[in-house]
């Protein structure tokens, strides 16, 4: 008989299971014989009313201390009614930490010194600041077995901006009341632009007509260039300044994209890796709505490093992925920047931080370089929402009146609207911010001073590097690759009307179809490629790194590019043992005709220990959905000894839905209301027992 014992907050849980469990054959949806549990009820989070009751007080309520009274609220009850008559409301700070059934499961404590007793809507008018803090041994005579209607002690009062701008008044007036509870959007600020009776006759502002300019979707409102703004941001200082080295030395034009400076380096005293692409495929078919590559990259000679790091099962390498370079040409010819200078070495002198590294110490630097290596290599150019700064500046440099009027705008109070649904909407491009504003041509370091930067980024290893399965060749000439699985993400694109596709995501694209059109040619074998990819040995004590056992029951979860590092857990599990009735993976795709990834690529027979869940073909299942059929699975893997259970993938949708399907699986097995579930979960993610990798 094993116990596992299981830390829950109010409910301590006990496992029973027997000692010689039947072999799975195949992959099963029932555990029923093998996970009992035994819930105490006995023990409970909450304080019965009649514990309450039976609770006294004769203390006295101080005279310092007395709650006003009013219709909704008296001394001798501090839990305000419904209010019957009541319009007004009052604004009440949301304490962050509270649980959102704190208001059904409210209980006093022995002490309630820290109990702050709700301030509640009056008809009575009174000064601010008459709720006190009130001791639990100053109330007495209070009935709690009276059923009376209760209510949180804050209320939903607004929903959009014109709610808060009837609640709080003009600007300047009323936003102090809301301090505490702002939610950081610019609510708070937002001062209408109204129609002016009186602007009959002034200059409206003309509408840029450019195709960049209409898929940004600004509502400008009756704005016009004699409208008064106010509250505009200071134009942001150049944080680096461009001198010439010495006239006519110039970079290579042609290599510049293909590895970074020496001064990129996200992990000293290393140098961005060179990482020979071995070979590369794609694993979706044609149809699938996005599109999967595989990536075999050649670590053999990768340096080593101090300790005992190394390329671990679950862990991710970082990559540091350029700007395509028919961006940064387009940036430049926005800009007006000269071919012959683009090219050309400078001395670049930074007056503090990071920038142009990427974990570098933040001091000032000056460094030789030219332009196109820091546009290039340094700056982000597509995959952040403007700025206020950024649109400061273009503003100031703008030479066409409208231009300037309408960025001037979008940085002031009166355009805190139009910025906001700016920000919110799809990813923009510097590109499509000049070309929407085409007479704004800001000086490069200035630009590049309030620019992003551009970070790596990362991708999980999709096998177990320390296995010879990918390895080549014997003796010295064996070779040592780490393999990737990688989505291209897209977003849609102004210029075409099609999309584009991200940083990281659209290089690997790149790269892929010159390794496939050069396999077309045999030119794919190792020596003969010379096609690298820059990348550093990155997360690897990352959580799925981290947490990985060796023995022990796991179930791996995982939708789309997600199970790719789950596909290395079952390669590594099979170098020890057999991976049936101790590795459960729930696969969730849309259709496994056309992008099951690794599909007969995992080591063993798949059916023993692999379901794959088709959302868009037969009957229709979400992996969530098939979590919460595979209840039994769940329970019995998170209550065994050493259990595991991983999930990876996509937040949105995926990961979001599978947090939820555990907590259903949690108040079905083991009787647990929702709170505790979530409790229980979190333990069990504290404990390491249940982990997500997510984005």
């Amino acid at each position: 008989m094993a116990v596992v014992d299981d830390a829950h907050t109010g409910s301590p849980l006990a496992t029973s299971r027997r000692a010689s469990m039947t072999p799975m054959a195949r992959f099963t949806t029932n555990i029923h014989p093998q996970a009992q549990l035994n819930n105490n009820n006995d023990s409970t989070c909450s304080i019965d009313a009649d514990q309450q009751t039976n609770q006294k007080s004769n203390v006295d309520l101080e005279p310092t201390h007395r709650l006003p009274e009013s219709s909704t609220s008296h001394p001798s009850n501090p839990v305000p009614e419904e209010p019957e008559s009541i319009i007004e409301h009052d604004i009440q700070p949301v304490r962050r930490d509270q649980s959102p059934h704190s208001a059904t499961s409210f209980a006093f404590s022995e002490s309630l010194s820290d109990y702050e007793s709700p301030a509640t809507p009056q008809e009575d008018s009174q000064p601010e600041g008459t709720t006190k803090n009130v001791n639990r041994s100053s109330i007495s005579g209070i009935d709690f077995n009276r059923q009376r209607k209760r209510r949180a002690s804050t209320k939903l009062i607004s929903g959009n901006a014109d709610d808060v701008r009837r609640l709080i008044g003009d600007k300047g007036v009323g936003t102090q009341k809301v301090e505490t509870v702002c939610c950081g959007g610019g609510c708070c600020f937002l001062d209408k632009l109204e129609a002016d009776p009186s602007s009959e006759g002034k200059t409206p502002v003309a509408i840029p007509d450019n195709d960049a300019f209409r898929s940004l979707h600004l509502k400008l409102g009756p704005l016009s260039l004699d409208t008064p703004l106010t509250n505009i941001m200071d134009l942001p200082a150049s944080m680096m300044s461009f001198t010439p080295v010495l006239m006519g030395v110039e970079t290579s034009s042609s290599t510049v994209d293909h590895h970074p400076p020496q001064f990129v380096s996200p992990h000293p005293p290393y140098s961005v890796y060179p990482a020979r692409v071995h070979h590369a495929r794609e694993l979706t078919k044609v149809g699938a709505e996005k599109r999967t590559y595989h990536f075999d990259l050649d670590v053999t000679d990768y340096p080593e490093e101090s300790g005992t790091v190394d390329f671990m099962v679950g862990g991710a390498i970082g990559l540091c992925a350029p700007n395509e370079r028919s961006m940064v040409d387009e940036l430049f010819n926005l800009l007006g920047v000269p071919r012959p200078v683009r090219d050309r070495k400078i001395t670049l002198k930074t007056q503090g931080g990071r920038w142009p590294t990427i974990w570098g110490d933040e001091t000032a630097r000056e460094l030789t370089t030219s332009r196109r290596e820091l546009v290039t290599w340094c700056s982000d150019l597509q995959s952040y929402p403007p700025t206020k700064q950024l649109l400061r500046i273009l503003a100031e440099y703008a030479t066409a009146e409208n231009e300037k009027k309408i960025l001037t705008y979008l940085t002031s109070i009166q355009g805190q609207a139009a910025f906001c649904e700016l920000r919110t909407a799809s990813h923009l491009t510097i590109v499509q911010l000049l070309s929407a504003f085409p007479s704004s041509k800001p000086p490069l370091p200035l630009l590049l001073s309030h620019l992003p930067q551009l970070m790596p980024r990362f991708y999980s290893l999709s096998n177990d590097p320390h296995i010879s399965t990918s390895c080549i060749g014997d003796g010295e000439s064996r070779r040592r690759l780490i393999e990737i699985a990688v989505s291209v993400h897209e977003t849609s694109d102004w210029h075409t009307g099609g999309v584009r596709t991200g940083v990281g995501s659209g290089y690997l694209e790149r790269i892929a179809k010159r390794v496939i059109a050069a396999s077309k040619t045999g030119g794919t074998d190792f020596g003969d490629s010379n096609i690298t990819v820059p990348i550093f040995r990155g997360l690897m004590s990352n959580p799925l790194a981290r947490e990985f056992v060796t023995d022990g029951p796991m179930l791996l979860i995982g939708a789309g590019v997600g199970i790719a590092p789950f596909r290395g857990f079952v390669q590594r599990r099979l170098k020890s043992a057999n991976c049936a009735n101790k590795v459960w993976v729930l696969q969730g795709v849309r259709d496994s005709l056309l992008d099951e990834l690794y599909s007969g690529e995992w080591g063993v027979h798949e059916d023993e220990v692999k379901k794959v869940v088709q959302s868009r073909r037969g009957e229709g299942r979400y992996v969530q959905e098939e979590v919460r059929h595979q209840a039994d699975l769940v329970w019995f893997i998170i209550n065994a000894l050493d259990g595991r259970v991983f999930v990876c993938g996509s937040s949105a949708g995926m990961g979001e839905g599978v947090e939820s399907a555990l907590v259903d699986v949690a108040m079905e097995k083991g009787k647990l209301n929702r709170e505790e579930a979530e409790a229980f979960w979190q333990q069990k993610k504290e404990g390491g027992q249940y982990i997500a990798e997510t984005w």
